[in-house]
């Protein structure tokens, strides 16, 4: 999807209004903030120069960066419907909207930090199990509002930031890495995008709670 129809589509979204429904489900597409370095979860056609040598992802301080967008989908080889509720303890993928690589980690050392490398790894939406992340949070499903961990389903790192930053060619850009305790700088909180409607099965849920 051009960033031009997702832009207009985040506009009508706003114009027509979120759902009471306030969750993050399967087909939004999202910008995660790191709420303690105040950084966006981003990725670009540029590769690391040292580890696996894939595509970087970095942390970034713009709010209007179009390489900030990540789709929620399915787990590795799973097809999660449109609208479908994401719950907490559920993995999940995250695809880059612009490049289609899926956010992805595994056992290289990040360059600045010594922690773990975090890289988009794939071709259009499509890479390996080690694309998959458990969502933690409190409660049984994603809320849009609160902060969740994202932890990796086969190495149980946490995807976190601790503000190491880069010099050219992604110059004031920060690390994002893989540590392997929870702290305040592994929390994210879903922030811009197109957020899909919840569906059916949501609405009963509440409906008879």
């Amino acid at each position: 999807m051009s960033v031009v129809l997702l832009l207009l589509f985040a506009g009508l979204w706003s114009a027509v209004g979120a759902s009471n429904l306030a969750v993050v489900t399967c087909g939004s597409v999202v910008k995660l903030l790191n709420t303690r370095h105040n950084v966006r979860l981003h990725s670009h056609d540029v590769r690391y120069g040292s580890g696996s040598g894939q595509q970087s992802v970095t942390g970034v301080t713009s709010v209007d960066d179009s390489n900030s967008y990540w789709r929620i989908r399915g787990k590795t080889a799973t097809v999660c419907e449109r609208g479908t509720p994401i719950r907490c303890g559920q993995p999940i993928r995250q695809t880059h909207v612009n490049t289609g690589r899926n956010l992805h980690s595994h056992h290289f050392t990040s360059p600045l930090s010594g922690n773990q490398e975090v890289s988009a790894f794939g071709e259009e939406g499509e890479g390996d199990y080690l694309d998959d992340w458990t969502v933690l949070c409190n409660g049984p499903y994603w809320g849009r509002n609160g902060e969740v961990r994202f932890k990796h389903s086969s190495t149980e790192v946490l995807l976190s930031v601790t503000g190491e930053q880069y010099g050219r060619p992604i110059s004031g850009q920060k690390e994002v890495h893989g540590m392997a305790h929870p702290s305040q700088n592994n929390y994210w909180k879903a922030m811009e995008g197109i957020f899909m409607n919840p569906s059916e099965l949501l609405k009963a849920e509440s409906h008879h709670a």
